[in-house]
């Protein structure tokens, strides 16, 4: 099964909400970071392989239709190369909001510490930790970074195969977009910055041990999913 949507905007831009968004239009199952983990036995080694340049993109995405988020949205260059019929959306938000987001989540030190020294430290420092070396906490080369980054992404790809989206616009532009049928249903929203604060609280961050990682993210895509439909 082929790519038919790569998310190419980073973690914590409303991808979660786009996770649950694209699987409700059909074009799902949709690989989220929250993948890697439930796989995580599986997946990690896969995503360590692209990390050394060895990437199969077609095993990692095996039963997939779209991604979203992080490690996926770091090889989306490679991605469009390698699914040349997908279509991109590149999800935005205020860059100064980005930062404060990604500091007390994804980025935070309790979040990464648990880490460290595992071969998920090992995929997340090359997938997603690399561009920012010592950097990661200051804020004008953060801000800078994100937005040269998403800039990069409009100017290498075509504008009819690129949608440049807030997921605050609803329904409309995405589903004109994809070509398919505007739900009767509200846009999903996730709140995931708050549950994931509380998840770290409680777990001391991400479960190093495996299968527990793969049931906390199997619980926290039910969580949320169940949230983000509730209206």
């Amino acid at each position: 099964m082929a790519l038919k949507v790569i998310g190419a905007g980073l973690g914590r831009t409303a991808t979660f909400s786009m996770k649950f968004a694209l699987e409700h239009l059909g074009l799902g199952p949709c690989y989220h970071m929250i993948e890697v983990f439930v796989g995580v036995r599986r997946n990690v080694p896969l995503w360590i392989d692209a990390v050394n340049g060895k990437p199969d993109w077609d095993t990692i995405f095996d039963g997939y239709q779209s991604t979203t988020d992080y490690p996926a949205c770091t090889y989306w260059r490679e991605l469009a190369a390698h699914y040349p019929a997908a279509k991109v959306v590149l999800t935005v938000r205020d860059a100064d909001s980005w930062f404060e987001s990604v500091s007390e989540t994804i980025f935070s030190p309790q979040m990464q510490g648990t880490l460290v020294g595992s071969p998920l430290g090992t995929m997340m420092q090359g997938a997603v930790l690399g561009p920012f070396g010592d950097r990661i906490g200051d804020r004008g080369f953060m801000t800078d970074w994100f937005e040269r980054r998403n800039q990069s992404v409009i100017d290498a790809l075509p504008p009819e195969r690129l949608l440049v989206y807030s997921p605050k616009q609803g329904w409309e532009p995405l589903c004109e977009f994809l070509g398919v049928p505007v739900p009767d249903s509200p846009f999903p929203r996730v709140n995931s910055r708050d549950e994931l604060s509380h998840k770290s609280d409680e777990q001391g961050g991400i479960p190093p041990e495996p299968e527990v990682a793969e049931k906390f993210a199997r619980d926290y895509i039910e969580e949320l999913r169940a949230k983000a439909f509730a209206g």
